[in-house]
């Protein structure tokens, strides 16, 4: 049967016991991804492991598909705490922007081997575990306030039209880096911080060109395709079969 969410006393910062439990069965889940992988990783074993019954497992996630995305919401909060000093302590958009990518890498670090094998399975555009499904929504949406927090912080200087579709761009940069990370075989994945540094510098440079008129019409001209993409209607399901047909 499964345990009944209470609330604990007003002002105690204690967790409930519902929470605790649906917190164990996330560390469980993860540590087993860590040590046998998504794929072989069964929900019947993370219930026996966090020492719940499978139905309580179930309750609190209903499926593994939920403990990824519940793994995405706990990798953004410790990837939110460790961006605190660079955050704080820095106003350069190059090493804020740094920073915060080199800080996303070293918390996933753990994760490295369970990346790899989650990938076949995100890199399904159909797939609710893709990072840009609806299902990822919310952290995708936090992340992207990351990128705004970067850049309004910092003492750049912005295009006003570049503005509102920068931290968009810059959330696609960060996945960018995230699947070269997944495939980086190297030792600590010093490729892929090497990747940082040397991109950064580029990423800032092509900003800053944002606000120097005779460059501005290219900027006008990649903005405007991307809004004509999104505005772009996804197929139906029988456009989608004619086109393959065809």
């Amino acid at each position: 049967m499964s345990e009944e969410k209470k609330s604990d006393s007003p002002g105690s910062a204690k967790p409930s016991k519902a929470e605790r439990t649906r917190q164990r069965i996330l560390e469980t889940a993860l540590r087993l991804f860590r040590e046998r992988g998504y794929d072989g990783t069964t929900m019947r074993l993370i219930a026996a492991e966090a020492e719940v019954s499978l139905g309580n497992a179930y309750y609190y996630f209903k499926s593994k598909e939920h403990l990824i995305q519940a793994y995405y919401g706990r990798s953004h909060a410790d990837h939110l705490v460790a961006c605190i000093e660079v955050l704080n302590e820095k106003k350069d958009l190059k090493a804020r922007l740094r920073g915060v990518l080199r800080a996303k890498i070293e918390t996933s670090q753990p994760y490295h081997r369970f990346a790899g094998q989650l990938f076949k399975t995100a890199a399904d555009p159909a797939s609710p575990l893709s990072p840009f499904s609806p299902e990822s929504m919310p952290v995708r949406k936090e992340a992207t306030e990351l990128m705004e927090l970067i850049v309004s912080g910092s003492d750049a200087r912005v295009s006003k039209e570049f503005e509102e579709e920068l931290p968009r761009l810059l959330w696609t940069y960060l996945m960018g880096i995230i699947l070269y990370w997944i495939h980086d075989s190297s030792e600590g994945c010093r490729r892929t911080y090497l990747l940082i540094d040397r991109t950064v510098d580029i990423v800032v440079r092509c900003i800053q060109l944002s606000t120097l008129a005779p460059i501005r019409p290219l900027f006008r001209g990649a903005l405007k395709l991307l809004a004509e993409l999104r505005e772009v209607p996804e197929p139906s399901e029988e456009e989608a079969g004619a086109e393959a047909d065809g």
